[in-house]
């Protein structure tokens, strides 16, 4: 018997790339351009994970 096949995939990847842009924009912003890339990329890694485990 085959495997049934998946509906739809969801990928987080697009929050890994949106992550620190968005994140050096608001830092930028703010005055602190380096932590918030670095706050992006956290935030777009967690997004991302939080996709990836909610679709499986």
């Amino acid at each position: 018997m085959t495997e049934a096949q998946r509906k739809g995939r969801f990928g987080g990847g697009i929050f890994l790339a949106i992550g620190p842009f968005a994140g050096l924009a608001l830092g930028a912003a703010l005055g602190q351009p380096s932590i918030g890339l670095l706050g992006g990329i956290a935030a777009g890694a967690v997004l991302a994970l939080a996709t990836w485990l909610l679709t499986r």
